[in-house]
């Protein structure tokens, strides 16, 4: 993944936001949305292509883009700041390969323990019971 190329591939659009600002918020358009057109980016191999298109099918449009938005802060550029980050943070995140897992068993030791703990919780609680009288 080449950020300085994904980056000049981003698009923009600034809307009016509905968070904190009072009557700045109904003149100004600080919220900012992100489109990232995942298919014909040029930064990310058609590899990494794949593996995002199956992490992120339920945010990916039908036509390929992904879209954020970011309307916390009252100015514009730092809310084009960190709609950027979160999607450096996202294409990362969802790039990385998960380890496979290897099958272990629990030791001979850690079994004995389980079981003599199993053993003590019972005891203590049939020891709670009222005795039977017959």
């Amino acid at each position: 993944m080449n950020v300085e190329i994904l980056i000049s591939e981003l698009n923009f659009k600034g809307i009016r936001s509905s968070g904190p600002g009072g009557q700045h918020v109904n003149k100004t358009a600080s919220k900012v949305v992100l489109s990232f057109n995942l298919e014909n980016s040029q930064a990310l191999s058609e590899g990494e292509k794949a593996r995002l298109r199956n992490k992120l099918a339920t945010k990916i449009s039908s036509d390929g883009t992904l879209t954020l938005e970011c309307g916390e802060t009252r100015s514009q550029h730092r809310n084009k700041s960190i709609v950027i980050e979160r999607l450096l943070a996202l294409l990362q995140q969802n790039l990385k390969v998960a380890k496979k897992r290897k099958k272990t068993k629990p030791s001979k030791g850690a079994i004995e323990r389980r079981l003599k703990s199993k053993k003590q919780h019972a005891l203590k609680k049939s020891n709670r019971r009222p005795p039977k009288i017959d």
